[in-house]
């Protein structure tokens, strides 16, 4: 598509900001540097899709190394360094909706309002009002949001750590039957403590399910926990796709390492609407080779018009100048040539010097 060099020179000025305005950007949105193509990103992911009924929240993590005032470490992860995104993705199709980075302390956010209230009520603000349900883990269920979520008719399921205050004290008890289930219900929030193992309590908190079924099979397992389990998957997908096949490369500048993770997941959201719209079935795999072909296909023809230009120009400046061998003149130079007799001729000695057509010396144009 282009030369080494001219790659190079892209890359070092690459940039997505504004150098004049930046310190004043900065002073209120520490993500200045970036925030206009990851913005522009979510934007038109939002316009480009509808979500579906079901969605999840989630982190991920995109691993980095560069100096950073937001670079987190996370030791769960398989990378542990990185800058941490919040997630919103559609749970049918694995489509990214909605995201934001995470950016240290929040100086004006509301005293008494948790980090986990707000970033759920930030990324699910464009489909309130509407009827879905959002699955989370433990460190955004809470009975509080759970409330809020439901004065906007969207409803939370999700698990709930056993440290939350607002949850009864058998829910960390151990030493009831395996496989069995208890119910708790406080202002249509359903509250289902399952164990699975013999020490181990699963709570899930659900403003969905006003009543919860049990299955008939061996273990037992609740209705709310086989949701939980179909709707919680959704970032995870999208983070191990991103893994898979990504246009990641050595930076030393966090701009262009959000630059590469935009480029990531807006290649795994344009394959999902490309198979939705079309019908076709592609592998991720070769829908990127695909477009990485067309995107450069109008690069390739202008850097082959440039150089079939350059090398007619380069032929002429290699073309050496003669004497001019009819005889006529003073022993003028010249770089043109008779069509007839090929021999080098001046414009003294030409029969015809009418630009465009053929030229011939005046002994050819005049053989008597």
């Amino acid at each position: 598509t282009m030369t080494r060099d001219r790659f190079i020179e892209i890359m070092k000025f690459l940039r997505f900001d504004v150098k004049s305005t930046r310190s004043a950007r900065l002073q209120s949105d520490k993500f200045a540097l970036a925030s206009e193509p990851w913005n522009r990103f979510i934007t038109n992911s939002q316009m480009c899709y509808t979500a579906g009924e079901n969605l999840t929240i989630d982190e991920q993590l995109f691993p980095t190394k560069t100096r950073c005032r937001f670079t987190q470490y996370m030791a769960n992860k398989p990378d542990k360094f990185g800058i941490k995104f919040w997630l919103l993705v559609d749970v049918d199709a694995k489509y990214l909706l909605n995201g934001f980075p995470y950016l240290g302390k929040d100086d004006v956010r509301p005293p008494g309002q948790s980090l986990s209230e707000i970033v759920v009520l930030r990324l699910v603000e464009p489909y309130l009002q509407k009827g879905r349900n959002v699955t989370t883990d433990n460190f955004f269920t809470s009975l509080k949001l759970a409330k809020q979520l439901k004065e906007r008719k969207t409803s939370i399921v999700g698990t709930m750590n056993k440290q939350r205050r607002e949850l009864p004290p058998p829910v960390g008890d151990t030493s009831g039957t395996l496989y069995s289930s208890t119910l708790w219900q406080h202002d249509d929030v359903t509250l289902t403590v399952y164990r699975c193992k013999r020490s181990k309590n699963v709570t899930i908190m659900s403003s969905m399910h006003t009543s919860v079924e049990i299955d008939s099979g061996e273990k037992k397992i609740p209705e709310t926990v086989k949701f939980y389990n179909n709707t919680k998957y959704g970032v995870d997908v999208i983070d191990q796709m991103a893994r898979k096949y990504s246009v990641k490369s050595g930076s030393r500048r966090w701009p262009v390492q959000v630059f590469y993770n935009v480029l990531d997941l807006a290649a795994i959201n344009s394959w999902l609407l490309y198979r939705k719209a079309t019908g076709v079935t592609i592998s991720r795999r070769n829908y990127i080779l695909q477009l990485a072909e067309e995107l450069r296909e109008p690069h390739m023809k202008q850097r082959k018009t440039e150089q079939l230009s350059s090398s007619a120009v380069s032929e002429d400046l290699q073309r050496k100048r003669r004497q001019c061998q009819v005889g006529r003149c003073k022993g003028n130079k010249t770089f043109d040539i008779c069509n007839q007799c090929q021999r080098a001729v001046c414009g003294q000695c030409t029969a015809s010097r009418e630009v465009h057509k053929l030229m011939f010396c005046s002994d050819c144009n005049n053989p008597n």
